[in-house]
Order: structure tokens, then sequence, then C-alpha cells
């Protein structure tokens, strides 16, 4: 296998990727998920990548122009139906040809207060060579998120990168903004249930 067949099948490389085209169409971005929690917990295998955008009309051409010419075919009509989507949070799927990896990009849509909080809140974060320095949901945003997810699945991979989080980095997360928007999300439940279930002894508020 050659080095640039290696790459394709490579995840991080697709992450730069992913990230190069939408630096390319100037679209606003933060990575979640799995590989946000790279930055502040632990590392776990993923094949999904999660970026939530902010894409524009403007911006839209040349982002379906850019994914194309790095394996990812979504045309802009299929970003126009998601875009008009009332209500829910479908992503954009961008899905490699030739890997199977996919990037599941997720909009910034009008009204949404908190994701435009946590866009403002993104922090940047070396990940290392081959993907670099890169824009990540804060610690106690992608708790929020994660929270969000675990209130819907009920999947305890939620909560293992929660308890990663605070056992990496407990003493440096504000607890006092991960509670109050808990709280306005309606998650305050679910947050006292995770923060029993994983088993971590966090500062109070």
């Amino acid at each position: 296998m050659s080095e640039a067949e290696s790459r394709e099948l490579d995840f991080a490389y697709f992450i730069r990727s992913v990230l190069d085209a939408l630096e390319a169409a100037d679209v606003e971005y933060m990575i979640g998920g799995a590989v946000a929690v790279w930055a502040w917990g632990d590392v776990r295998t993923t094949r999904d990548l999660d970026v939530v955008i902010e894409l524009r009309p403007e911006s839209i051409l040349a982002l379906s122009q850019e994914l194309e010419k790095r394996g990812m075919l979504v045309p802009v009509d299929v970003m126009l139906d998601v875009m008009i989507i009332p209500g829910g949070d479908l992503p954009i799927n961008a899905i490699h040809m030739y890997s199977g990896y996919k990037a599941e990009l997720f909009l910034l849509r009008a009204g949404d207060a908190y994701r435009a909080e946590a866009l403002r809140r993104r922090l940047l974060v070396d990940l290392g060579p081959p993907v670099g320095v890169v824009w990540v949901h804060s610690p106690e945003d992608l708790i929020l998120y994660k929270l969000h997810y675990f209130s819907i699945s009920r999947q305890s991979k939620h909560v293992g990168d929660i308890a990663s989080i605070v056992a990496a980095i407990g003493s440096e997360l504000d607890y006092s903004y991960i509670t109050a928007w808990a709280e306005r999300l309606g998650l305050s439940d679910t947050w006292d249930d995770v923060r029993r279930e994983a088993g971590v002894q966090m500062r109070p508020e």
C-alpha cells in the first residue's frame, strides 16, 4: 500500500481533510463528540467526526466543492434540504468515498442560544500531527453536549467521556456554568445522574 493510500485510510488524515475543506470555504467550526474528548480526556476509537458549523448561504457552494475535492460528495441541494428542515438537529453527512469515515456537520441554527454560546467559547487546541491546531468545544460545553446525548440514548460511552474529562481537568472546570446551562436545557436530573454514575467527586459550584 502506498503512502497516499495509507493516508486515505487514516482517520486523523480524514479529520484534517474535513477541516481543510471547512477552512477553505471560510466556514467557522468547532469539533465535538469523541474527537473533542481527545483534547480534554481519554482517547477512544471512533470512525465519526462531529463538527458544529456556522454555514452562511454564500459558503454553501464553496463547501460542497471543497468536500468533493477531498473525496466527499455532498451536493448543494442536500445541504439546502438539511438547512430548511424546521426544528430538530439533523446534520449534513459527509462520507469519505474510500475509507467510509463520516463527518456529521451540525448547523448553528437561528435562535439556538446555547450552540451560539458554545461556538463563542470554543478553544484552539493542538491535537498533534496530522490534525494540528483546531477549534474544539470547551470542556464545559462538551460535557453539556454529552449530557444531552446521554439523556436521549442512555449510552454509557457518554458517561465514560464525561468521567475522563473530569478526571483529567476537573479542578479547572467551571461547574457553575455547567450547572446553570444544564438547568436551562432541562438536563439537571441527567447531570445529577451522571455525577453519581461516573463515580467522580466533583468540586462544588
